[in-house]
């Protein structure tokens, strides 16, 4: 199943995404998939997702996490994943074929507008919510996806103090080069921008939700198979990432220096699954009203 998002109501944030991202993330699909690992094994079990359920997972991403939700609604259920960005849900399309999850679907959409009707049992997101232009509009629209009495989960990371796995290539890289300026690029409001409890729970409730909660997810998160793997991979993605890009000439000159700098310190994260450094999450539950 496909469905291309409306052109006329593409926002500079989507186009950032299609345009810059893609490919990058593209590029290092096995990290973003698989360094979870060890976060996903902390928040499934616990989402209140049952067989038969009927879910929209936002943001969904490569699909990975679509696939699992339908392989544990199983056949009586169903699951329907969202993003805006084509280039991804291509992989999830072809990854559910060859693990015969017939039961999942992928639709390529702008949450913030996308005409949802109140079908879903359940609405997932990890770490989909924090990019939305207008996350009240956004959030309010995904309840809209619900049955009355539905359930919104969604994973989003703490502070950057707390998710060193981004904070701490950051605090090298800054030691070189400038910060990105306002007129920079970018996809959005962040990864950390519903970190604070207290106003993604004000959000919520102007969404339309209530019984809201937060849980605390702490896991290691793999951020290369080497170290090497490790530079590249902060230099390519997330806010060092973003430092550097920004900076332009100034980090091709400083490349080498940088690069060493950022190998000595994530070499001494360096374990038998490669360069593991810790992530914290909030696992925020919300109801729609009855």
């Amino acid at each position: 199943m496909s469905e291309a998002v409306n052109q006329d109501e593409r926002n500079e944030y989507v186009d950032f995404w299609n345009e810059f991202l893609v490919p990058k993330f593209v590029r290092w699909r096995h990290i973003l998939v698989d360094g979870l690992t060890h976060h996903s094994e902390r928040v499934f079990p616990k989402l209140p997702v049952r067989e038969g359920d009927h879910v929209v997972d936002v943001g969904c991403g490569f699909g990975d996490t679509a696939i699992e939700l339908a392989r544990r609604v199983g056949p009586k259920g169903s699951v329907l994943g969202i993003d805006c960005c084509e280039g991804f849900l291509a992989f999830g399309r072809e990854d559910a074929r060859k693990a015969q999850v017939e039961n999942v679907s992928f639709v390529e959409a702008d949450v913030q507008n996308h005409p949802f009707e109140p079908t879903f049992d359940f609405c997932f997101s990890r770490f989909g919510t924090q990019f939305f232009e207008n996350p009240v509009a956004a959030l309010r629209n995904m309840r809209k996806s619900l049955k009355p009495g539905g359930t919104m989960t969604m994973i989003v990371w703490r502070d950057i103090e707390d998710n060193p796995w981004l904070g701490l290539p950051k605090s090298i890289i800054k030691d070189f080069l400038p910060p990105p300026g306002e007129d920079a690029r970018t996809c959005g409001p962040g990864p950390f921008s519903m970190a604070d409890s207290d106003v993604v729970t004000k959000q919520l409730e102007v969404a339309g939700y209530d019984d809201i909660s937060f849980e605390r997810i702490d896991a290691p998160l793999l951020v290369g198979r080497n170290a090497d793997e490790a530079v590249d991979f902060q230099l390519a993605l997330g806010p060092a990432g973003e430092v550097y890009r920004e900076a332009g000439e100034i980090a091709e000159h400083r490349h080498d220096e940088i690069a060493a700098a950022l190998k000595r310190e994530l070499a001494r994260h360096e374990t038998e699954e490669g360069i593991v450094l810790g992530s914290s999450s909030w696992m925020v539950t919300a109801r729609n009203p009855a």
